[in-house]
């Protein structure tokens, strides 16, 4: 594997190793250095690349031997996701490490006008390169961005924003990596990592009840995790011994009753989920919850506004 390939993968993985109190008490193997990890970060580069080699004479209209200078600047303000990654794909084009100069690192808030990447190598190669490292780096940014503003809304509460499983099909690894540069925490990235029972389970097992025992019969040792969508249910998950609810779709009075009754469980949190908006989110978090669940930050966040230019020849 290349340098910048790796530095991707190795800086990902750190970021991923961070995870919450709640997830998992070891990482699972997707989010160590190992063969799983280098293909969720690794192989949506190389596929988006691969087109480098497909077309090579018609990709750019340069002289093969021509140099350029180039940045990569925010038109926009935001929070920056997705260096390493760009990196990697520069690297994939052919060009080479030391031709390309980070200027500002992941998880740092940009102005319009901020330059984040200076590029000095071959123009075809450069050229190239140029729609796919945007793509990585405005999409990762924009989730980023949007996780921040939920992070900057939440702060002093007490509550933490975290993501959902609601994921671009192969980029999970990066796109929850994003979540984690903006402030946010991640939730499972696969079912195997928490057992969240919710509605269809739980008509599919016949209560609240049936369905904790079966999990629990099922998989002792993994966390739980179960949907409420009302106070009856948070009263019997909490009679059930359960230590992670998720509260569905509740209002703001719901909500605060839930924590009260909650109150008398000290080891329990509470997580609110379904239809949150961000105007909402302290009175939210106000009404004693632990955490909200935002599907929105990697389904919905609009790209961040990067651009390359070329600065000289």
């Amino acid at each position: 594997m290349s340098h910048q390939r790796l530095r991707a993968l190795r800086v990902v993985s750190r970021k991923m190793k961070g995870l919450s109190p709640l997830q998992p008490r070891s990482p699972p193997v997707y989010v160590r250095t190992g063969l799983s990890c280098r293909c969720s970060v690794i192989q949506p580069i190389d596929s988006f690349t691969s087109q480098y080699s497909e077309v090579p004479r018609l990709k750019t209209l340069t002289l093969p031997d021509a140099r350029a200078v180039a940045g990569v600047r925010a038109r926009e303000p935001g929070v920056l996701a997705g260096v390493p990654v760009a990196l990697a794909v520069l690297d994939a084009a052919g060009i080479a490490p030391g031709e390309a100069e980070p200027l500002h690192a992941d998880g740092d808030r940009i102005d319009a006008g901020t330059e984040v990447l200076r590029i000095c190598s071959p123009l075809r190669e450069l050229l190239g390169a140029e729609r796919t490292l945007l793509n990585f780096l405005t999409h990762l940014s924009g989730i980023a961005t949007a996780t921040r503003a939920w992070a900057d809304a939440l702060s002093g509460t007490g509550c933490a924003v975290r993501d959902t499983r609601k994921t671009t099909p192969g980029l999970r690894q990066l796109e929850k990596y994003a979540v984690r540069c903006g402030g946010g925490q991640n939730h499972r990235m696969a079912l195997g990592d928490v057992a969240l029972i919710k509605d269809n389970h739980l008509v599919a097992a016949g209560g609240i009840a049936a369905a904790i025992a079966a999990v629990r019969a099922a998989a002792p040792g993994l966390p739980l995790e179960v949907e409420c969508d009302s106070l009856s249910q948070v009263r019997e998950a909490l009679e059930a011994g359960v230590t992670l609810i998720l509260l569905d779709n509740m209002n703001l009075a719901d909500l605060r009753a839930a924590a009260a009754m909650a109150t008398g469980y000290p080891s329990v949190r509470l997580e609110a989920s379904g239809g949150l908006r961000l105007e909402m989110a302290r009175a939210v978090a106000e009404a004693g919850v632990d955490f909200v669940a935002v599907g929105a930050l990697t389904h919905s966040s609009p790209a961040l506004d990067l651009g390359l230019d070329v600065l000289a020849g």
